[in-house]
């Protein structure tokens, strides 16, 4: 009698990849979560230990109740608007996998068009220096450095676990040797005229828009990460004449903007100077990076 209670238990908590992967988006959706079909997915992955593929050719794999229950709890999670990165503690972006944690900002897909920028801009054999202000996770500067293996890069922040996290970012990719990372403001105590590059996601989000943005961003990623003051450019003036001093004649840079301040940012980089300037947009077609040249 025991042993078919047992059982029988056993049984009911046994369910399928596709099985547990319908419900869970059903639940999703109905709780208004964007994507809830990519979020399901991902979070299944990571809590069955199976990849895309093992869903779409093996469907009627059971979970173990280990699994289930791993599963549920991270889909609750969910449900209360906690990012499906921040449930699992990592996020990809363009084409690395990097760590974040609650003293990050979580990279965004806008945030790639900083990087395709960058990558356009010095060819693959070149050797180049690249500061990333407000570095972060490490996301810009990691991914450049991925893709151009003779540069080397400086990454800049404020906050000391932000460093840490990027550093062990960088470590896991296997760029600690190309990558340095300095707890400051923005570019302080840099030498002029060190960089060929210079980039930032800086927060530019405006401080009464703060608390209107969805709960997943408001309440989970670092409000120094997003706060731009009163009209969002608070950073950008500083970033501005820092970038000056610290690119080489005709150095590169490019900074992410929020969608309607493009112009407002570009217009800032002329009055300081700057050449070549050029808004480039994201792949929602909207303006989402300022870049230029330093004059010779």
């Amino acid at each position: 009698m025991v042993a078919s209670r047992l059982l029988n238990r056993h049984l009911a908590c046994m369910t399928s990849l596709v099985k547990t992967w319908k419900a869970a988006q059903a639940r999703l959706k109905d709780a208004g979560i964007d994507s809830p079909a990519i979020d399901a997915r991902l979070l299944l992955e990571a809590a069955a230990d199976v990849t895309r593929l093992d869903i779409l050719n093996n469907p009627y794999r059971e979970l173990t109740p280990e699994q289930v229950e791993r599963f549920d709890s991270w889909i609750e999670r969910r449900l209360k608007r906690e990012p499906v990165a921040s449930i699992l503690g990592r996020k990809a972006f363009w084409k690395i996998m990097l760590n974040v944690t609650p003293d990050v900002l979580t990279p965004r897909p806008d945030t790639e068009t900083v990087v395709e920028v960058a990558l356009a801009a010095f060819p693959e054999s070149m050797d180049f220096q690249m500061l990333d202000m407000g570095v972060g996770s490490g996301a810009i500067l990691l991914s450049v450095l991925a893709e151009r293996p003779a540069a080397k890069g400086l990454g800049t922040d404020i906050s000391e676990e932000a460093i840490a996290v990027a550093r062990d970012n960088a470590a896991g990719l296997g760029l600690a040797d190309r990558a340095a990372f300095l707890r400051t403001g923005w570019a302080d105590g840099l030498a002029d005229a060190s960089f060929d590059l210079v980039t930032s996601n800086p927060p530019y989000i405006r401080s009464e828009e703060i608390a209107t943005l969805d709960p997943e961003v408001r309440e989970h990623d670092p409000h120094l990460a997003l706060d731009g003051g009163m009209d969002g450019l608070d950073a950008y003036r500083l970033l501005v004449p820092e970038t000056l001093r610290v690119l080489r004649p005709l150095g590169v840079f490019v900074v992410e903007t929020g969608w309607d301040q493009a112009e407002q940012v570009k217009a800032l980089f002329a009055g300081a100077g700057f050449e070549n300037l050029r808004i480039v947009q994201d792949l929602g077609a909207r303006d989402r990076v300022v870049t230029g040249t330093r004059p010779a």
